[in-house]
């Protein structure tokens, strides 16, 4: 549990009244995105507030009027998820510096750089959404942001979003050890098995991703596979 002196408030407007909690940010903002997680855990006290600061309560006749209702668990609930969050300058920077390097990492998986084919590093992504002003929110998701952040950046770095299809074919004496690595790294894949024991794996794989597959392959083979890009595809 978060402590009162650690604790933001967060604050939804409703029936002319406002209605605050104290929270941890970071354990809230989790909750919000997958609305899994433990009140006692977020709130660093189960009360409702007029003015969380002057430790003013909501009264139970005005939760009644505002919300229907006066569990004050399904309350804070409901003002976790749609209240917003006063957050101090410290944690509102560290907050944003987390969601663009998740953002970084989302791209750096799908996109390429297309003089190339190759991915760039997550250190540039950063370095090109710095330089071209990127306007990061803190509380929407990284997937959300990941087609306004491309746009932005496209004037400075050569970027394209796009899948690839590759066919592996692994050797006898790897094929299993291979198999449960591809199967950590891609969700779905084909698999087919020759009639020698090598197996054949065809892949729809984000580009980003082809060079740290190779990657894998080649170390669990020694080197001693086939790759053979089948098709590219812009997205």
């Amino acid at each position: 549990m978060v402590s009162v002196d650690e604790a933001v408030i967060c604050r939804l407007k409703k029936a002319g009244l406002n209605f605050e909690i104290l929270v941890d940010p970071y354990k809230a903002d989790e909750f919000r995105k997958t609305k899994k997680g433990s009140l006692d855990e977020i709130v660093a006290i189960k009360n409702v507030y007029r003015d969380a600061r002057k430790a003013d309560l909501i009264s139970t006749e005005e939760l009644q009027k505002a919300f229907a209702s006066i569990n004050i668990d399904q309350i804070i609930t409901k003002i976790l998820l749609e209240g917003e969050m006063q957050l101090t300058t410290e944690q509102r920077r560290k907050m944003i510096e987390e969601k663009r390097t998740q953002i970084a990492d989302l791209i750096a998986k799908r996109a390429i750089n297309p003089q190339n084919n190759l991915p760039h590093p997550p250190s540039r992504i950063i370095n090109a959404m710095e330089q071209a002003g990127v306007q990061i929110d803190p509380f929407a998701d990284a997937e959300s942001q990941v087609d306004k952040t491309i746009k932005a950046i496209k004037s400075l770095l050569p970027i394209k979003m796009q899948r690839v299809v590759i066919q592996l074919t692994i050797p006898p004496q790897f094929a299993g050890k291979v198999y449960s690595s591809v199967k950590r790294l891609v969700n779905e894949f084909e698999e087919k098995w020759l009639g020698d024991g090598s197996l054949q794996i065809i892949a729809n794989i984000p580009a980003g991703i082809q060079v740290e597959l190779l990657k894998l392959v080649g170390d669990a083979t020694h080197g001693n596979f086939r790759s053979d890009i089948l098709r590219r595809e812009d997205v």
